[in-house]
């Protein structure tokens, strides 16, 4: 972690591994239901979760690793000219676009025959 860290960065960071420690878990086990049943609902369940899962990742990550970039660690996303905010939306747009994503893909599984 960047020495920079603030202590909402940390409780973020603590918030965002919770996350995805449970919807990783939520995924597996989506998944072994599916693999004993053959019911195909499962595997759309679990294909849900594990978007939403991932977006939550890929967007705390994206956000440290832009933002480790302005602290001097040269990360060559957008050419190194970003400011907070920029970050900030970029991150969130990702996630909320996963998220949106995974849930139309469990709604799917909710439905499906």
């Amino acid at each position: 972690m960047s020495p920079h860290a603030t202590p909402g960065t940390i409780v973020l960071v603590a918030l965002k591994t919770i996350t995805l420690i449970l919807g990783g878990m939520i995924t597996y086990f989506s998944y072994k239901a599916y693999r004993r049943s053959g019911a195909q609902p499962l595997w759309y369940l679990a294909v849900g979760f594990g978007v939403v899962t991932a977006g939550t990742f890929l967007a705390g990550a994206i956000d440290q690793a832009i933002r480790f970039s302005l602290f001097g660690v040269n990360v060559p996303l957008f050419g190194g000219n970003v400011d907070n905010q920029t970050v900030a939306d970029f991150a969130l747009a990702i996630e909320s676009a996963l998220t949106a994503t995974g849930f139309a893909v469990i709604v799917y599984s909710l439905y499906s025959e």
